[in-house]
């Protein structure tokens, strides 16, 4: 990334006393409708859960989650001219070698990608999607990933990981470090590939990172963040809520733990596939973190940015004025502005 095009960094104090340290980048544009339509949707179910107890609520999730996921694919348009394979492959086990178990996902290939074919020896982006660890899939991302791939250029392989309540901790960090090494054993070139993730996905990136390091497994070329989950207990986001600071029309942190714990059940905080924490000295990839100036989990990326600026990651961090979660979903203003940013990231890190 030329200095030209690297994007203003803001601060990582949770809760900074000069709020013009992180002065957001962008320009404020009113909410999208389609973002309105959504927040109107979530924000009741989030008052409503927060109140209830873990196991009313998993039976809510297990009900709701279809209807959920066809709401947002319904809202999150997918360019035309998308295609999308499905991929089911079989890869050993990481505990044991002698079992085998699934890789599932689906190739998206922008229709004005420039891409024909899916080809070990050009550059691909390797995305998880955002999920509480509950809900969504690649489909209710089909339209984000489409549009990385039209703007890259690149292939994106979008992983299907496994989701709580049905299936618990580290289930879905498991599927993630397993979707990255059969990438490898398919052809691909570690410094090809760039991993990219929100929400959720922004943790099981972090965790792939942790997994590498201490594997010597050879690191992707670069990291995107968006609104990533650095804390899976919910903890960082809960004390930044109560600090005033968020106004997030889409997530409350009171009901995004009892969510999380859907998933995480009674696994130690401090496990460091839980509060990943990454050792310096290690060659790391530059990483880009994007959140919303007004979203619950700002103080997670700023958490995530000291982290991985602590072991030595060219990691940086940009606050988008007046957006929510992930709100690069969506087809605001903001959102086209901030795909350009990851465009700019993600463009240069393929090393031919």
């Amino acid at each position: 990334m030329s200095s030209a095009s690297a994007p203003r960094v803001a601060g990582t104090d949770p809760a900074p006393a000069n709020p013009a340290r992180t002065r957001p980048i962008g320009k404020r544009s009113p909410r999208h409708h389609v973002e309105r339509l959504v927040s109107t949707t979530s924000a009741p179910v989030m008052k409503t859960t927060a109140m209830l107890p873990t196991t009313v609520v998993a039976g809510m999730i297990r009900a709701s989650r279809p209807g959920i996921n066809r709401l947002l694919t319904s809202v999150t348009r997918v360019p035309a001219g998308t295609r999308a394979i499905q991929v089911h492959q079989t890869i050993r086990t990481l505990d044991y070698p002698s079992r085998s178990e699934q890789v599932r996902g689906e190739w998206v290939i922008g229709g004005r990608s420039g891409v024909g074919h899916v080809r070990t020896d050009q550059p691909i982006i390797y995305y998880l999607h955002g999920s509480g660890y509950v809900i969504c899939s690649t489909r209710t991302h089909r339209g984000l990933t489409a549009r990385l791939s039209n703007r890259t250029g690149r292939a994106v392989f979008s992983l299907d990981y496994r989701l709580g309540p049905r299936y618990r901790w580290p289930a879905a960090g498991d599927d993630t470090i397993r979707g990255y090494l059969w990438l490898l054993e398919q052809g691909f070139a570690p410094e090809q590939i760039v991993v990219a993730g929100d929400s959720a996905g922004g943790h099981l990136a972090l965790d792939l990172l942790g997994h590498n390091q201490r594997t010597r497994t050879p690191q992707p070329a670069g990291v995107a963040l968006l609104s990533p989950l650095y804390d899976p207990t919910f903890g960082i986001a809960h004390a930044y809520q109560r600090t005033g600071s968020s106004r997030d029309p889409f997530i409350e942190a009171t009901s995004g733990r009892t969510f999380l714990r859907l998933y995480t059940g009674d696994a130690d905080a401090d496990h460091p596939r839980m509060k990943v924490v990454l050792a310096p000295g290690d060659q790391l990839p530059p990483v880009l973190i994007q959140h919303g100036a007004i979203e619950v989990m700002t103080a997670d990326a700023r958490a995530a940015h000291e982290m991985l600026s602590a072991a030595g990651s060219d990691a940086r961090i940009t606050s988008w004025d007046g957006q929510g979660h992930v709100f690069q979903m969506f087809g605001s203003r903001a959102a086209r502005e901030a795909l350009d940013e990851l465009t700019a990231f993600i463009g240069p890190r393929a090393r031919t």
